[in-house]
């Protein structure tokens, strides 16, 4: 595909074009992998009685594909089954304040996924899935659980959507006014923004003496 504007990036399938603000459009698979990566929630669209409804899911990267969890009999996962779905993840990084209320922004890294999104029916795989969703919850933390039964497994839901058709659109960066507006006295700038995980608050019903594992100590101030 030829392009007429080299410093805009083209993407794979036309329909995955971004339009507004196109420099900030990645369709390189490292990017949105990586972006994929570094969230929990996907938000996942379908259509109800002809009308879009989004729902937030947990989700996972498995090579390929991302895996959405939920319940067999959660409306998206019915309506989703063997169907075109849009999912969406968004990862906040900063808030940019600019010199005028027009020009005030979002740093973000977000990901669209277009396709058919595929229930998994074999019981092992599923399995497999859900272990991989707990690993990327708390890395570690599956080894030390009770083991999943067959009937948790049947009332678990995986649904899986190729990355095969996915944009990424990114902003980083100060905030970019109108050139008079740069001599104004007004404060302007980035306040980061991060998600980090908390101590951990143990289970009023936990026994006294039961020890925090390491697995969970470790995730302390991490961000999610």
């Amino acid at each position: 595909m030829s392009n007429p504007h080299p410093e805009v990036p083209q993407p794979p399938h036309e329909e995955l074009r971004i339009r507004r603000s196109a420099k900030r459009a990645r369709y390189d698979r490292e990017t949105i992998e990586a972006i994929v990566d570094a969230v929990l929630i996907a938000h996942v669209g379908t259509v109800r009685d002809g009308k879009p409804v989004v729902i937030p899911m947990l989700c996972r990267r498995d090579g390929d594909w991302l895996l959405l969890h939920g319940s067999p009999a959660a409306g998206t996962v019915v309506r989703g089954r063997d169907q075109e779905v849009c999912v969406t993840l968004t990862v906040l990084d900063g808030l940019v304040l600019a010199r005028s209320a027009f020009h005030h922004s979002l740093n973000y890294r977000s990901v669209v996924v277009l396709g058919r999104a595929e229930v998994v029916h074999d019981e092992g795989e599923r399995r497999r899935a859900l272990e991989a969703l707990m690993e990327r919850l708390v890395p570690g933390r599956g080894a030390t659980l009770r083991p999943t039964t067959d009937a948790e497994v049947r009332q678990t839901a995986v649904l899986r959507v190729s990355l095969a058709k996915a944009s990424a659109k990114l902003r980083s960066g100060p905030p970019a006014d109108d050139e008079p507006d740069y001599d104004l006295p007004i404060w302007a700038g980035v306040l980061p923004v991060t998600t980090r995980i908390g101590e951990p608050e143990p289970d009023p019903r936990l026994p006294e003496s039961t020890a925090v594992p390491e697995h969970v100590t470790r995730m302390a101030g991490k961000t999610a």
